[in-house]
């Protein structure tokens, strides 16, 4: 029955993305204000190139222990864009695809999400460890 399951039935979509030179203060206030931790990121045809976590935006955080003063912290900060800090060309799968492969699949390259993407490299989804859990709890509640 759950081999049945396709990566379509239980992804995201639409998807919140941002461009690469989307500024990275503006793409964490954007994680913060709708409570998600990766961001796809598009070229301007909708075609995937990278994606941004959380964690990347973190690092890229200027440390507490910095000598600058704020406003050139908050100048540095501003300048710095998406592109510096996504991982280029993640993982993907296809929204025909088995739920439980993409499940194997995140689970052996641990990795949290999965970009759901056509045949052309559009994105047209994303699959969460979420997404996973919440299929897992709604089919044994249906059982």
């Amino acid at each position: 029955m759950l081999e049945d399951i396709k990566v379509s039935e239980w992804m995201t979509s639409p998807v919140q993305t941002v461009t690469p030179e989307t500024p990275i203060s503006e793409a964490h206030q954007m994680m913060k204000e709708r409570k998600i931790r990766r961001l796809p990121v598009v070229d301007h045809h909708g075609k995937l190139v990278g994606i941004v976590t959380i964690g990347d935006i973190r690092e890229a955080s200027p440390s507490d222990a910095t000598t600058l003063s704020i406003w050139e912290l908050n100048y540095l900060w501003a300048q710095l864009t998406i592109n510096k800090v996504m991982t280029r060309n993640p993982m993907t799968i296809g929204a025909d695809a088995a739920i439980l492969d993409a499940a194997q699949i995140m689970l052996e390259k641990k990795v949290s999400g999965l970009p759901v993407v056509d045949d052309a490299g559009k994105l047209v989804g994303i699959l969460t460890e979420s997404d996973v859990f919440r299929m897992l709890v709604k089919s044994r509640i249906k059982s």
